[in-house]
């Protein structure tokens, strides 16, 4: 499970937000993502705030999860007003844990209290093991228009490394049907640097995301994050550390095998067919309002950010009390949002105008060969495949 939360300002019971973050509610889009905490294993890599059966307790019942997050829902509905939701995104966790029926519910109540808009981007994560065609056809009749596929790799030994329960072949296999239950959208993510994970591993992986017809791949350098399984095994010498060498030279593998079969990068860690791309994530990338329902989201509403509690039983029973389920929050000043507007915007493929970063800064990461020349020359900053490989650095040196 994650670390603990930040404490903030405390939030209103009522969830209000002040006149100056409702005034233009939704002006640059207005997104929904909803937090589904159920896994039914952890993996021994993971530190989302996510809960098994044995881990939960009482009072964080899956089959009223639902009627809970529309009780938030509710709540929401009384606080921001905005002119229609752009994109909705059920993460978790894994929220093909719930049935088709309930996620459809709580999509259905987003609509009725907010309005979809008609051409919304609607999102689902998968593990690949807790779906089958009977269950994508039900989500697809529900309204999801997109789903999101967890793989991470198509190697047996890096799948047992990683605690992973679906089988190598099982991932692209709910891909294609996905596809076959009538999904435009379907993403598979990997997760490169394994230990053990050999160059032919990966190359094996990527032939297998892009011969199940994808239109989106996401792939993640492995972190080790403190409090995991595999960060104790690491720690008492059992694996190695992730080498930021195999990591780079996984990145290129991908963008070169990627590139060849019609893909494109779009941010630095993801890339889509022409019309494959994440409008959900882009609305975080590009400084929209969402919303976020669930144990442990976050939000961000003109300027205020805010979390709520992070524990299920501790969600629900806030609810149940007629409260928001909000831990903390902060008001963002003018100048916090410019930094995370350019931390954000440096990693897209569109770039950011210079004139909103370090001049000389951006100046110096140009004659490292870290920005292309054509963009610099046209006022944005657009990173070079070198500077995606140092993207951190980069973004540390130009944000004002």
């Amino acid at each position: 499970m994650a670390g603990a939360l930040p404490e903030g300002e405390p939030v209103p019971l009522d969830g209000s937000l002040p006149d100056s973050a409702t005034r233009d509610v939704g002006a640059n889009g207005f997104a929904v993502y909803v937090h589904v905490p159920f896994c039914a294993s952890r993996c021994g890599y993971c530190d989302f705030n996510t809960y098994t059966a044995s881990e939960l307790g009482g009072g964080a019942s899956r089959d009223e999860y639902a009627g809970t997050v529309l009780r938030e829902l509710d709540l929401a509905a009384k606080v921001v007003t905005p002119p229609r939701v752009d994109t909705v995104f059920v993460g978790g966790g894994t929220p093909t844990l719930l049935s088709a029926r309930d996620l459809g519910k709580i999509l259905e109540g987003i609509d009725q209290r907010w309005g979809l808009a008609a051409d919304a981007e609607v999102t689902t994560e998968a593990n690949p093991e807790s779906v089958d065609l009977s269950y994508l056809k039900d989500l697809k009749a529900a309204g999801f228009t997109r789903i999101s596929l967890g793989m991470q790799s198509s190697s047996e030994h890096v799948l047992r490394l990683l605690d992973r329960k679906h089988t190598a072949g099982r991932a692209p296999e709910a891909a294609l049907e996905a596809r076959d239950a009538g999904f435009e959208h379907v993403n598979l993510d990997l997760i490169y640097g394994t230990p053990g994970e050999t160059p032919e591993d990966f190359e094996r992986s990527l032939q297998t995301v892009i011969d199940a017809g994808v239109d989106h791949v996401s792939a993640y350098a492995l972190i080790v994050e403190d409090g995991t399984r595999m960060a104790v095994r690491m720690r008492r010498g059992e694996l190695p550390f992730p080498s930021d060498d195999v990591a780079a030279d996984r990145y290129l593998a991908a963008e070169e095998k990627l590139t060849k079969a019609g893909f494109h990068w779009y941010e630095v860690s993801n890339w889509a067919r022409p019309g494959g791309e994440c409008r959900h994530n882009l609305r975080y990338w590009t400084g929209a309002d969402w919303w976020g329902l669930g144990p442990g989201a976050h939000s961000h509403v003109g300027g205020v950010r805010w979390w709520n509690v992070k524990h299920p039983t501790a969600y629900a029973n806030r609810l149940n009390d007629g409260v928001s389920p909000g831990h903390g929050r902060e008001l963002l000043t003018a100048g916090d949002r410019h930094v995370e507007d350019v931390m954000l915007r440096v990693r897209l493929r569109e770039g950011i105008a210079l004139d909103r970063v370090d001049g000389p800064a951006a100046a110096q990461a140009l004659a490292d060969g870290l920005l292309e020349q054509g963009a610099y020359d046209a006022g944005r900053l657009v990173l070079t495949l070198r500077g995606r490989l140092l993207a951190d650095a980069v973004i540390r040196d130009v944000a004002p």
